[in-house]
């Protein structure tokens, strides 16, 4: 995102909500979800607020999940294996 780019900026503001500070996010600007875990990461003078990606091991648990007939088969827990290309 280009920090001069101001599309789709919006003026909110930050306010007590218990021990924590808290932001209004504009209906305009708003994730799909209102049922979500975020990341909040400061870079520099900025907080960037972004949906939370899952990790490896939870993406693990959810194709263990699927259905043993599912088209792919059962699921292997090696991340790498040698091909012939790293020959």
């Amino acid at each position: 995102m280009d920090k001069n780019d101001t599309s789709n900026r919006l003026v909110s503001r930050v306010f007590k909500s218990g021990n924590s500070q808290a932001v209004r996010i504009p209906a305009e600007l708003a994730f799909a979800s209102n049922d979500m875990e975020v990341t909040v990461t400061r870079r520099g003078d900025e907080l960037v607020i972004a949906p939370r990606r899952p990790s490896v091991e939870e993406m693990f648990a959810k194709l263990r999940a699927l259905p043993e007939d599912s088209k792919f088969g059962p699921i292997e827990r090696t991340l790498t294996r040698e091909t012939e290309w790293d020959r």
